[in-house]
């Protein structure tokens, strides 16, 4: 078991300075646990000795939990005591549910698995985008199946172009260098995890990256040459070592992404248009017919794409539909909750 005076194994795991001060004195005789894979009845969990049991209390609901999370524990019965605060949480909506799903937590990078194929689809990328941008992780897009085209690089730049500053990265999922060009996330204490449809080669990277045997690793499966859809091989969230000393949490495949209470998440995605709407001439400019916008004006200039703007618009559109209105006090309404 890891105490908290183990700083070495602890900072192996991950745990840094901002879960460590959320410890009271009173609490320094518990252990320290970190989630691996949360099921319907039960939770899993990680510590300097390897895989150990969480008990949990009475009433507890393993859908509060998600992969990454830190908890703290009683040093001889493993009870669960609580949840320590998420750094960064990736989380989305689905169609009929009224609170968010949790996909994987205190995530530091998150990988955005694409393939050079018909699976490369800008508009989701987007969404995968504002997502990691809200939850507060470092998003790469990176690149497989690069030799079924002939010039990988047009789908490069074509990513590249979407968020300012964002990596792009072509990699061989099965070759045992594609952890080469993505080391600069994956060092030791590091985690990262990876999202992205079912078929382009996210359990792949995952067995290769944390150097899986024939026995542990995670299964994978072939995907329709036609229209490139992918099969769920992966059906869980699960957190797995790196050889390089980082940590990997793989997802499965997510056929729909919805957009809900992501402002920020979008704002930082389109940045040039955000910073151009304080420049229009009306406040509450549309961007698409008004004198004055600011918007349009680089547009007319071939600056801007508009197909881009459309998305912005939709994406805004549906963001401001399916974002949930909570009523607080004497009945006023609040459009925001706690983030972690």
């Amino acid at each position: 078991m890891t105490a908290l005076n183990n700083t070495a194994a602890l900072a192996r795991l991950g745990f840094n300075a901002f879960f460590a001060e959320q410890v009271t004195a009173e609490e320094s005789d518990l252990i320290v646990r970190r989630i691996s894979s949360v099921h319907r009845d039960r939770l899993e969990a990680i510590d300097s000795t390897g895989p150990v049991e969480i008990e949990l209390p009475p009433n507890s609901n393993t859908a509060d939990f998600a992969v990454g999370d830190w908890v703290l524990a009683a040093p001889y019965t493993g009870l669960l005591v609580r949840r320590l605060d998420r750094q960064s949480v990736f989380q989305r909506r689905t169609e009929g549910a009224i609170g968010q799903q949790l996909a994987a937590a205190n995530v530091d990078t998150l990988f955005i698995v694409t393939s050079c194929n018909a699976d490369f689809n800008v508009a989701r990328l987007e969404r995968y985008l504002v997502m990691a941008n809200e939850a507060g992780t470092r998003p790469v897009i990176v690149l497989t199946k690069a030799d079924t085209v002939d010039d990988p690089s047009v789908y490069a730049d074509e990513a590249q172009r979407l968020q300012r500053d964002l990596p792009v990265v072509i990699v061989n999922a099965r070759s045992p260098e594609a952890i080469t060009p993505l080391m600069p996330w994956c060092g030791p204490g590091q985690t990262v995890a990876l999202v992205g449809s079912s078929g382009v080669g996210k359990s792949t990277l995952v067995n290769t990256l944390a150097g899986h045997g024939t026995e542990t690793a995670q299964k994978t499966g072939s995907i329709r040459e036609h229209d490139a859809k992918g099969r769920h091989t992966t059906t869980a969230r699960s957190l797995h070592s790196m050889a390089s000393g980082g940590w990997v949490i793989d997802t499965p495949g997510i056929r729909t992404l919805y957009v809900s209470d992501i402002t920020d998440g979008i704002d930082t995605l389109f940045a040039e248009i955000t910073e151009l709407a304080p420049l229009c001439k009306f406040r509450d400019c549309s961007h698409s017919h008004e004198k004055g916008c600011a918007v349009q004006a680089v547009i007319k200039e071939g600056t801007l794409d508009p197909a881009r703007l459309d998305r912005w618009r939709q994406l805004q559109a549906e963001n401001r539909d399916r974002t949930p209105v909570y009523s607080g006090p004497k009945g006023n309404k609040t459009l925001r909750k706690k983030k972690y």
